[in-house]
């Protein structure tokens, strides 16, 4: 997961200069949303599936024992 940050920040950078050089702010806003924003977003949900998913795993489990000991 540190590398996918280290690259969304990377790309973040990237896209904030181009987004700089555009000719007006609505054109570099767009394009900062466009090419920066949205794909980052993507990126770091696509690559925070599985975190979730194992956190939600843990919480079933630990669900699970507790449900076990209050039965014993």
């Amino acid at each position: 997961m540190s590398l996918v940050l280290i690259i969304v920040i990377g790309w973040l950078y990237v896209t904030v200069l181009v987004a700089a050089n555009e000719p007006t702010i609505i054109s570099g806003i767009i394009s900062f949303l466009f090419y920066g924003a949205l794909p980052c977003g993507l990126l770091l949900y696509f690559a925070g599936s599985r975190v979730r998913r194992e956190r939600q795993l843990f919480k079933e489990m630990m669900a699970e024992k507790k449900r076990r000991e209050a039965e014993n």
